[in-house]
């Protein structure tokens, strides 16, 4: 009859804070504290292998970002950048698992105060493993994450302040912290602000001009061959699909060479027959871009098309049928009927075509390396952001320049994305429904 009061006069002594402060003095003690002692002496084990195996490591590491070298050909540059972004990502790893054992111990110390009994040790570990469970099976994955996409985008974003290029390589030289003078750069200086405001002005036409017309021609194709009076569907559709069942690039290395100034088919045959001219197809900067939005929309055009069929086949025809007792036009049952279901169906696929045209690399390069070249610039008449981020890179070593404007394009995606997320009605409706 006594235990049971010196048991709850226990429970009520329980201080919440206490185990909390003894968790941030050192990870595991506030568990001791609340007597978990296996779940204590695992994060004690965690927090000394941690300061073992890293304090070293972290110590390089952040003093490398903070200074990126100080001794020429003895300290490299960029790899104390990337000792100091992973030191960094592990300090965040750390945090985390820090505030989760902070907040374990004050909760369960929490639950202790209230007259909460502990658990058999084999229906505690049972009922650790299943709340745990998902959460072990995100961690491969998110630890993937990290390394394959969260490390590579941090050290392109810190390139992008920092002076790294040919005359700043390391070992020989040591690389520098600049601030945001890259981006000053590129609209000050005149060789970069130049070349920045021609191919950001291309880059948006194109972008524009291509996805547009291949959505238009797209819709157009889907909209006459599902019209009731066509025959011969099946055979129709599949030949529309067959230009996206050849790789891309094997099309555009056969119009590179269709467009060829001085030996291909376009020049000497087709007009040739027409009594025109050849005209500078990859010579001229104008023609080179009519050129790319044409192959562009001919290797786009087929995906959209079977997406449009299979959104209008689902159209119910009383829709249509009702209109047609109102009196309505063929303008009007596409305007008021098949337009607007097929954008509500198709919004997020036509918003990802317009952001993968914008870093469109594969065309602009295999057609003709982003030229013709143009005195003064130093990008090439066809080039866009993202070919010409590639010849800072490889052709010229300016990784800083290089760096900036990839910050600047996925500023641009990013926002022209969200923007448009936020305005498309399917993505209104999931959120209604929600």
């Amino acid at each position: 009859m006594e235990e049971q009061p010196q048991s709850a006069l226990r429970h009520q002594t329980h201080r919440p804070w206490l185990a909390m402060l003894l968790s941030i003095l050192f990870a595991g003690l506030g568990q001791l504290y609340n007597r978990s002692y296996i779940k204590g002496i695992v994060f004690i084990v965690i927090e000394l292998a941690f300061i073992i195996t890293f304090a070293d490591f972290i110590g390089l590491g952040l003093w490398g970002i903070a200074t990126l070298g100080t001794i020429p050909k003895l300290d490299h540059s960029i790899f104390l950048l990337v000792y100091g972004i992973l030191s960094l990502i592990i300090l965040a790893i750390a945090a985390l698992i820090y505030v989760i054992n902070i907040r374990d111990a004050k909760r369960q110390a929490e639950q202790i105060r209230n007259g909460w009994k502990r658990p058999p040790l084999r229906e505690a570990i049972k009922q650790a493993y299943m709340n745990s469970f998902p959460y072990l099976l995100s961690v491969p994955g998110f630890i993937l994450l990290i390394f394959v996409v969260i490390f590579p985008l941090l050290f392109a974003i810190s390139l992008a302040f920092t002076n790294y290029d040919l005359y700043h390589s390391p070992p020989r030289n040591l690389v520098d912290w600049v601030g945001f003078d890259n981006f000053v750069n590129l609209v000050t200086v005149p060789i970069w602000n130049q070349s920045f405001l021609k191919v950001l002005s291309w880059t948006l036409v194109w972008t524009i001009v291509s996805t547009t017309l291949q959505i238009g021609l797209g819709l157009f194709l889907a909209v006459l061959v599902n019209d009731k009076r066509i025959k011969f569907k099946r055979l129709i559709r599949t030949i529309l699909i067959l230009p996206w069942a050849i790789p891309n690039f094997v099309t555009i290395m056969i119009f590179s060479a269709l467009f060829n100034d001085q030996f291909g088919a376009i020049n000497r045959t087709l007009l040739g027959w027409l009594n025109i001219d050849p005209l500078p197809w990859l010579t001229d900067p104008l023609y080179t871009k009519l050129a790319l939005i044409s192959i562009q929309v001919w290797l786009g055009f087929p995906f959209l098309f079977a997406l449009f069929t299979g959104v209008l086949q689902s159209i119910s025809h009383d829709a249509y049928e009702a209109a047609d007792v109102d009196g309505g036009t063929r303008w009007q049952k596409f305007r008021y009927i098949t337009l607007p279901h097929v954008l509500f169906a198709t919004a997020p696929l036509l918003i990802i075509q317009y952001t993968a045209n914008f870093n469109n690399f594969n065309i602009i390069y295999l057609f003709n390396g982003g030229g013709p070249a143009v005195r003064g610039q130093t990008a090439g008449g066809t080039d866009i952001l993202i070919s010409w981020v590639y010849k800072l890179t490889f052709t010229t070593n300016n990784y800083n320049m290089a760096a900036a404007i990839s910050l600047i394009i996925g500023v641009i995606v990013i926002v022209f994305a969200f923007f448009q997320f936020r305005r498309t009605k399917s993505f209104k409706e999931e959120r209604d429904q929600s």
